[in-house]
């Protein structure tokens, strides 16, 4: 089954910049959705932004979040900019069970990364 891993997450003052990444392996189709979200203590896995096989994406902060993938590299890419504080959080890339779906519904995913955790300072 597919392996995702995320990677790129870190320290980084208010009003910084992060790109992190989510490497996919053992993929067996080339169709694919993958979806970012992350989860602050004490709140709830809060989605971020998705992209699928064809390039269509979408995100939940808009101006300062962008997500791009690179097919040959079987990478997918979360550019975040202008961050804030209430972005600590662990983010996580998933899977969807459809390859064409890049909404917001948790259960539609089925694989998982370990996450990585990005912390924004004063």
């Amino acid at each position: 089954q597919v392996h995702l891993v995320e990677s790129g997450g870190g320290v980084v003052q208010a009003g910084g910049s992060l790109r992190l990444s989510c490497t996919a392996s053992r993929r067996t189709s080339n169709q694919y959705a993958l979806a970012w979200f992350r989860q602050a203590p004490g709140k709830d896995r809060e989605f971020v932004g998705a992209i699928n096989w064809t390039g269509v994406s979408t995100v939940s902060k808009q101006g300062r979040f962008t997500i791009t993938s690179d097919n040959a590299r079987n990478t997918v890419y979360l550019e975040m900019n202008d961050l804030e504080l209430d972005d600590t959080a662990v983010y996580y890339c998933a899977q969807s069970i459809d390859p064409l779906y890049i909404g917001n519904d948790v259960s539609k995913y089925d694989h998982w990364g370990q996450g990585t955790q990005v912390t924004v300072s004063t």
